[in-house]
Order: structure tokens, then sequence, then C-alpha cells
């Protein structure tokens, strides 16, 4: 059997998916548009059931089990997205599930999970523990173990996404997606070119990926999934050591190009997409705009970014729009030594006024390793309307005489 799934597959996916999941809607950014000179388009499945695409994959796989297997139950380990797309679909086809999550979980997440039927084991410290203990649940219990991306049938099922793109935008010329494990990407890709084949077109697949957690380019190199030492991403979605073996065959077959984006590109797309498009995306879901804001994708004709996921933690989301605006050249963390005289922090407040400034917080100390007796340090938060007004404010108050120095984010 070849690696890539027959456009049968998909169109027999997406019957017995309908009435599951929702066909997600696909919109044209104005505002990304604009910036890129050509259509931008995004599929908006952070509106899917559940909050993201894996539904779709998790419902797929458990419809394809024996009364057998279902009345053994299902298992699953994952810190959210898959954890709610298989504990709903679990809850829908009536089979017990239980879902290891480990005990960092977000709390809107193992709320949610619980939330739709399926019994939660929260235990160990990482997604790679709860990975080990779900596969000896399933050995002890006989329980089915439900991969994450690295099953033919999750592929398939992820992607009746592409389905959907091609029947709402079928001139699309490129699709953007975010690269995990890879099952999205490679269900997308089969199933969209396959689809445009169909009808006498080509369109381009491209993937994105986290720079931290960045498995795919080292691997299609050396020809078969390679496992890397990653490092923390905001993209939590897509920080996978090593992609999977099934879609690693297809996306090396069909994706036409994997690129990377930094954690300031990033951060920079959330605030995008939540000032002008209106839309909350996690960080994994952002990638594919962050890359066509970065200047790493470029095409003339209409693009399609998947927003796959909305299902980002509160708490989160209010860093991330720190980061953003601090990466945007809107948000700066200024120190300037001061001499410890009355009027200076007025005098400062005033510069910062006559340039239009806003002060969001200030920290005032005169306790410091190497201030001296005489000196003081203020720290001020300030938002401004982009990277030239910051530089205007840091210029006003050297002209003053100040020595500003900004801090790392």
């Amino acid at each position: 059997m070849s690696a890539v799934p027959t456009p049968a597959e998909f169109e027999e996916a997406a019957r017995s998916l309908a009435g599951v999941i929702s066909h997600t809607p696909t919109e044209l950014s104005r505002a990304l548009s604009d910036i890129v000179g050509a259509p931008v388009l995004l599929k908006l499945e952070n509106l899917q059931r559940t909050g993201s695409f894996k539904i779709r994959g998790a419902s797929y796989r458990l419809a394809q089990l024996t009364a057998e297997e279902r009345a053994r139950g299902v298992v699953a380990a994952s810190a959210g997205n898959h954890a709610q797309g298989v504990a709903l679909a679990a809850q829908s086809l009536g089979i017990p599930a239980t879902i290891f999550m480990p005990l960092g979980v977000p709390v809107p997440k193992l709320l949610a999970t619980r939330g739709y039927g399926a019994e939660v084991v929260l235990e160990g410290e990482t997604v790679a523990t709860s990975l080990r203990l779900a596969a000896e649940f399933a050995e002890r219990t006989g329980a089915v173990l439900i991969p994450p991306f690295d099953h033919r049938d999750v592929v398939i099922g992820q992607g009746t996404l592409g389905l959907e793109i091609f029947e709402d935008v079928p001139d699309v010329d490129t699709v953007i997606l975010g690269i995990g494990g890879g099952g999205l990407i490679a269900g997308v890709a089969a199933a969209v070119k396959q689809a445009a084949a169909a009808a006498g077109r080509t369109v381009r697949v491209i993937g994105v990926q986290a720079e931290n957690a960045a498995a795919m380019p080292p691997s299609l190199e050396a020809g078969h999934p390679v496992e890397i030492t990653t490092h923390p991403t905001i993209a939590d979605g897509i920080l996978v050591a090593k992609p999977g073996e099934i879609p690693f065959q297809i996306i090396r077959e069909l994706v036409d190009e994997v690129v990377t984006v930094t954690e300031d590109d990033i951060a920079r797309a959330l605030l995008v997409l939540l000032e002008h498009a209106k839309v909350v995306v996690e960080p994994a879901g952002a990638v594919g705009v962050a890359a066509i804001l970065a200047g790493k994708v470029r095409g003339t004709g209409k693009t399609v970014s998947v927003l796959s996921g909305g299902n980002i933690d509160p708490m989160l989301l209010q860093r991330v729009v720190s980061h953003g605006l601090a990466a945007s050249g809107r948000y700066a963390t200024v120190r300037i030594p001061l001499p410890d005289r009355p009027g200076q922090l007025a005098r400062v407040s005033e510069i910062l006024a006559q340039v239009g400034a806003n002060v969001m917080e200030v920290l005032h100390t005169r306790h410091g390793q190497g201030l001296q007796i005489d000196e003081m340090i203020l720290q001020l938060s300030i938002e401004t309307r982009g990277p030239e007004h910051t530089q205007l404010t840091l210029d006003s108050l050297r002209a003053a005489g100040y020595e500003p120095q900004v801090m790392p984010d």
C-alpha cells in the first residue's frame, strides 16, 4: 500500500466525520493581504469543536475500531489538543477513554478533557512520561492506544481539512501549515494536492516549524525521521522532538518546503491576528502567519494559512501579547540611572509625555549592585506606537542627559 492515502480514502473519511466535526470557515484577511501584496486567507480551524484540528484524526481513528476494540476502551497521552480530541470522539461513540496528562498541564485543557467524559490521570512531568504511561496502560489493560499523529487513520482524518480548503478556495495557490509530528500537514498535502491534480491544477504546500523545535529539516536531509534536542517554545503544540514515521513518508514526497520561525515571529503573528483578524489563536496555530509576516513565504496567488487551534491559556496569552508588543517595537522596558535628587521622576515623566509614550509600569529603587550612594534606578515599562516612536523616546531621554538602557523582554 502506498504511504499516500487516496482521494477515495479522504472522501470516505469526510462522510464518516459528517455531523461530528465542523466545516470551519476560510476567510480573507485584508490586513495580511495588504502586507504581502497578494490574497491571504485564514482557515479558521481554531473554531473547530474542541478548539483544534485534532478532533478530525481522533474521531476517524476511533470510528475504525471494531466492536471488540471499542469495548476495551481507548487510551491516549497529551498535554492538550489531542487529549480533548480523543475525549470528545470517545464520548460521541460511547467508548471509555483514559487520558494521561503531565502534572503541569494548563488548567483549562485539563478541565475541558474531563468535561468530555474522559478519565484523566495526572502523572509525570513531561508528555514523554505520559506517553510511556499510556503505552504501559494499554499493554496492561488491552485498551487501544490512540497516537497523536503516527497512524494512517489519523493522517486521513486530518486530511479532511485539505478537502475543505480546496472546496472553499478551488483556485488556492499555496497552503501553509505548522508541523509538529507531521500528521496534519501530511494529510492536508495528500488531500489538497490530489484534489488539485484532478482539477488540472497544482498547489504548493509549505510547512512551518518553530526554530526551537525544528526536527523536520534535519529529518528531510537525513532521509528518515531524526530525533533532536528541543528547546522551550511558546508554540508548545508543535514541540515534537521526532516526526512520525508515517507522516514523514508523505511529507518527504509531497511537501514543497519547510521553513522555521523565531519566538518573536510567532508572538508578532499572534498580535497581528488579535488586532487585525480579531481571532484568538494558540501559538502553534499562528506559525503559518508568522512565516508570512517574516517574509519566509512568498506567493503571487491565493495563500491559505491554517490556524490549527485556539486553545491558549489566558495567562500565556497575556505574556505572549506583551512579548508580541515588544517584538513589534511597541513595548519596551527601559532602565534609567538617575541622580538621587527630588524632581528626577517628574522630569523623566515630562519627557515621556512630550513624545507621547505611555507609561505602563514604574519601578523606582535606591538599591542595586553597582549603584553609588547618591544614585537610584528608574525602570519603566512603556508602550509606544512602533519602533520609530520607541527610538524617538530613547533619543529624547538621551538629549536630556539620561542614559536609558532597553532591557531584554
